[in-house]
């Protein structure tokens, strides 16, 4: 509907787009791309077949929003700089030197050495032929134009030779690469066959292959392959339960999601709509009025500001066509309405129902009905569903608050307030009303009410500025309620420049809907954007058990909780790959986001000892984070700025799904964009935290395993009066004796350690084991086929 069609006659003779059954709207396609949700390019093209359109719009989607092909490694990202050179050809066919020149703008004197020392053409008017820049060129290339020295520092930590042997390759690997939190026999070791298959695969000389060898230049690739993703990929597809009922998850919201710019001038587009759905949000808000005569109209605004105006119809038609390319979830539509008329309510609900068909649910599912006590449905259970949320009232005229008057300067006296405009909507009429179900908004009264009524479908907003009162105040309370029935959160009024507060305190209490600003790519967006990448960009979290269960109760205010072990983060920052267009001084800084009694210690790096934006060092200490409390409700940022402070690029990963080692960490930009260049090569430790004053007599690790309901323990040494041996690996066999072991070695070590003046803990009784003989325990240690 809103292509561009072709203009040309020869053009529109050729695609016979003048005879009345040629259906040329739907051979049309446009293209919308953009740094980020505001800012867009369109192109428009248009095919001789209607198939042809579908499957280039499908297949585009899939690209464009394919989260592992954004987390992808570094070798990726290299691999698509060296295509886009290979691909920019002269009229010849040749590849121009210049534009080797431009996709590297730091320090041009580097890229002549480095075209030198590949045995390339270095002049910037010269050109080569696409057999010259081969792929081994281009790596020789840049190896010369961004040496790694940190990296040969590591190698020869391992190897003083040449060469690394596979012996050494493989305590690297176990050493460095492996998370030590993990059970050997849940998940063992890479065996030798796997890390001979890794050498070979990149190590660059095949006579060190052969041998089993590799060098620096392989232990540089092999630490920008897949391998060492800092992210962990099954994470990024969806993998969480989808079957719990909506109130259990974090739901991707977005607020005056019309609006391109300011909350008092901008401009209001459905475009914003198709954006905000196809970058993975679920919940949209439409702000609707009612329309001027003659048409009468329903439209959708900012309420008395100087934002313009957009039909009610047009957001419900760019909601229908891009409301499940991106997630099958249901979409739910929060209405602020102020639309005071009975038959432009009717316009409404029937715009809804037409335009949305069968996709609008209309009736309580029979399994769900709308009762107290019984909860709502799941996520799975309302595939391609469209909810909507607004006042559900009696069948007569609806009635309005006292409508604020305007002041001198054209503003509202109350849109000064926190709240705005939304406490003023009207009550709907049979025809909207009859169009709400599960999601009911109801005004607030209190946490003693809301749960003496037991409504899940119930909902309550806040503003940020009495939710983060509620959070002082009643933090426990707030998320009983949230594991019971749903809250959405949303900006102050008096952000008038669309900035966005910080979630994260919203989140740590189950506030399912926070909404923000979606046109301004600022930090809180960023946080929201990297977080809900994960689980498929379905656009739905499922929350941690301990914020679902209602035999547990929690606090975000604790500084310890019982069922869950804190986790402690060690990162060091080692370099930075081609940080900048200019040859400036860089720095990082490392931060922790979580509860609030996680570590608050922002780190920075030094800035770089030279003006260097192509392989800056830094050859600090890591930067450790000690004791985070719920690494699920954790996210690990970085951020990189030039010397003057200005933003080059972040990461923002959440701490599950980070893998322990060496890792290159690609970049990000404002809007949460892949950078195909900049990166941080870091490495990065996460532990189970351990107080300190029992750091020193802990010889094993604790694996718990949630999922499963096991603990299991490996053990290095038993009791100091015993001596050195092996348990036997069989975990059903092996649990009791671990156990047995673990707390007799705690109790003889917190004895040593307590003053003197603590009352001495009981003798814990040792149970008797089951004496094996000698054949029966040479069967236990043998390892099992398939283990």
């Amino acid at each position: 509907k809103y292509a561009k069609l072709p203009k040309h006659p020869k053009v529109r003779n050729v695609f016979n787009m003048d005879f009345p059954d040629s259906n040329h709207l739907a051979k049309t396609l446009t293209i919308v791309s953009g740094l980020d949700t505001v800012n867009l390019t369109y192109h428009n093209f248009f095919a001789a077949k209607e198939k042809v359109t579908q499957n280039w719009a499908n297949d585009i989607l899939a690209i464009a929003y394919n989260a592992a092909r954004n987390n992808a490694c570094r070798q990726v990202f290299l691999e698509k700089i060296y295509i886009r050179i290979s691909l920019q050809t002269n009229k010849d066919g040749k590849i121009p030197v210049k534009n080797i020149y431009k996709m590297f703008p730091a320090d041009k004197k580097r890229v002549e050495g480095a075209l030198a020392s590949a045995h390339l053409p270095k002049g910037k008017y010269d050109t080569m032929k696409p057999d010259v820049f081969t792929e081994t060129a281009f790596r020789t290339f840049l190896t010369h134009l961004c040496p790694r020295p940190e990296i040969y520092e590591i190698f020869t930590s391992y190897s003083t030779k040449p060469t690394m042997t596979k012996e050494n390759f493989t305590k690297f690997l176990n050493e460095k690469q492996r998370d030590s939190r993990l059970n050997e026999e849940l998940f063992p070791r890479l065996r030798q066959d796997q890390i001979k298959a890794l050498i070979d695969k990149y190590e660059p000389c095949s006579t060190n292959s052969n041998r089993g060898l590799i060098s620096p230049e392989g232990l540089i690739f092999f630490l920008m392959g897949p391998e060492t993703s800092v992210v962990m990929q099954d994470r990024l597809a969806k993998c969480q339960d989808m079957t719990q009922p909506i109130p259990h998850y974090f739901i991707k919201s977005s607020h005056n999601t019309y609006l391109t710019a300011g909350q008092f001038s901008g401009v209001s587009s459905p475009e914003m709509y198709r954006q905000c759905l196809l970058s993975g949000c679920r919940c949209l808000e439409l702000d609707c009025w009612k329309g001027k005569p003659p048409d009468e109209e329903p439209i959708i605004t900012h309420g008395f500001t100087m934002t313009t105006e957009i039909l009610f119809k047009d957001v419900i038609e760019a909601i229908a066509e891009s409301a499940f390319k991106t997630s099958q979830y249901p979409v739910i539509l929060s209405f602020e309405n102020h639309v005071d008329s009975v038959k432009q309510q009717e316009k409404m609900a029937n715009y809804c129902k037409t335009i949305f068909g069968d996709a609008l649910l209309t009736e309580p599912l029979e399994k769900y009905p709308l009762k107290p006590g019984h909860q709502i449905p799941s996520p799975s259970e309302l595939l391609g569903k469209v909810l909507i949320k607004n006042k559900k009232g009696s069948h007569e005229k609806p009635t309005q608050a006292k409508k604020p008057t305007a002041n001198h300067g054209g503003q509202i006296r109350n849109q000064t307030s926190d709240e705005g405009t939304a406490g003023q909507e009207v009550t709907a009429y049979e025809a909207m009303s009859s169009l709400v179900n599960y999601i009911q908004p109801n005004k607030f009264i209190s946490f003693d009410n809301a749960r003496k009524k037991n409504k899940s479908y119930v909902i309550s907003s806040f503003v940020e500025t009495k939710g983060e009162a509620m959070i002082a105040k009643t933090a426990v309370e707030f998320v009983e309620y949230n594991k019971r029935q749903m809250s959405r959160i949303y900006p102050k009024g008096t952000r008038m420049d669309s900035s966005n507060y910080s979630p994260q305190p919203f989140w740590n209490v189950g506030c399912q809907m926070v909404a923000l600003n979606y046109q301004t790519m600022d930090f809180p967006m960023q946080l929201n954007m990297a977080l809900f990448e994960f689980n498929g960009r379905t656009g739905y979290l499922l929350k941690h058990d301990i914020m679902r269960r209602s035999d547990k109760k929690f606090d975000p205010f604790c500084d310890r909780i019982d069922t869950v072990v804190a986790s402690t983060l060690t990162i060091k920052i080692y370099s930075g790959q081609f940080l900048s267009d200019k040859n400036v001084k860089t720095g990082v800084e490392v931060e922790v986001i979580g509860l609030p009694g996680d570590p608050k210690k922002k780190y920075r790096t030094k800035w770089s000892t030279t003006p260097n934006a192509i392989n800056p060092v830094w050859n600090e200490e890591p930067f450790v984070f000690e004791k985070i409390l719920l690494p699920e409700m954790a996210s690990l940022r970085l951020v990189v700025h030039e010397e003057n402070g200005k933003f080059l690029g972040h990461r923002i990963i959440p701490l599950d799904a980070i893998q322990s080692g060496f890792h290159h960490i690609c970049l990000r930009s404002e809007s949460n964009m892949p950078l195909t260049l900049p990166a941080l090569f870091v490495y990065i430790e996460v532990k189970d935290y351990i107080p300190a004053a029992f750091a020193g007599a802990w010889p094993f690790s604790l694996c718990f395993w949630q999922k499963k309901k096991k603990i299991s323990a490996a053990t290095e040494s038993m009791l100091p009066e015993q001596r050195k041996q092996q348990i036997p690996q069989s975990l059903q066999q092996s649990h009791l004796k671990h156990l047995i072991l673990l707390l007799l070695k705690i109790q003889h070590q917190m004895q040593e350690r307590l003053k003197p003046s603590l009352r001495p803990l009981p003798p814990l009784r040792r149970l008797p084991l089951r004496k094996k003989s000698p054949q029966r325990q040479r069967q236990l240690l043998k390892p099992k086929r398939n283990q």
